[in-house]
């Protein structure tokens, strides 16, 4: 489905990746961890087309097709779904008419009718009920006033509404308290635990990884890939550091 190959990309003059190498298939999960600025979120925001990420070299092919020659709306409508460690604030613009707006361009890109006021509402109530979110939330300004947990929850409700094949998840449990980590967990396989999807979850730590169960964990060190393996990485990361590993 994903297929990153010897991937270096510039930030403000600076090279953060160096030469990342990286495949994902369908029906699969992928955890990378690693130390503060190892080029985690560059990555992640690489793959989501985010202006002023700068590539010099390698490739990345989703579902067959050049990833990088498309601009982000396209990566979205191709089913791509990009889950910010810092979601943003959008003063003024209501939850559900953002979502129902990306939604139905995505729709549109692929061909699709767009849904009904209705028809959105009743996927929209479905996907607040699953993260236990009043739909009231729904009817605010996107992520204003919410806490971290909510804005996290409501992230989730995005992913559930929008349907990606493909989910890049930033440190999606930063600021998460225990009951929150576990919802948000089980949001994630609810939605992406799929024959047909596949997740690369970024993270620090391994207590979300109890809930996400990863078929591979990848350790990520000065821009590139170091060493990979199964679940059990995470638990010796999470003893031992990134020291030794990452040398």
């Amino acid at each position: 489905m994903l297929q990153i190959n010897n991937l270096h990309a510039m930030v403000g003059g600076t090279e953060i990746l160096k030469g990342l190498t990286l495949s994902l298939n369908p029906g699969e999960i992928h955890a990378i961890m690693g130390p503060n600025g190892a080029g985690k979120s560059t990555l992640s925001y690489v793959l989501g087309g985010r202006p002023g990420y700068d590539v010099t070299d390698g490739s990345v092919t989703f579902n067959g097709t050049d990833l990088l020659d498309m601009p982000p709306h396209e990566r979205a409508a191709a089913g791509l779904f990009l889950g910010f460690q810092y979601p943003v604030e959008i003063p003024g613009v209501s939850n559900v008419q953002f979502l129902r707006e990306a939604l139905n361009a995505q729709r549109k890109a692929r061909g699709e009718e767009p849904l009904s006021g209705g028809e959105f509402l009743k996927l929209a109530r479905a996907q607040a009920d699953a993260m236990g979110m009043d739909m009231d939330m729904l009817k605010r300004p996107v992520n204003v006033g919410f806490s971290g947990g909510e804005k996290k929850r409501n992230e989730m409700v995005q992913m559930g509404i929008l349907d990606p094949s493909l989910a890049i998840l930033d440190e999606t449990d930063s600021g998460l308290d225990i009951d929150a980590l576990r919802v948000v967990g089980e949001g994630i396989n609810r939605i992406m635990r799929k024959p047909d999807k596949a997740v690369l979850l970024i993270t620090h730590y391994q207590r979300l990884l109890d809930y996400v169960k990863p078929d591979f964990v990848h350790v990520l060190a000065d821009g590139r890939i170091v060493r990979s393996g199964g679940a059990e990485l995470a638990h010796e990361l999470e003893r031992e550091g990134y020291r030794e590993l990452a040398a």
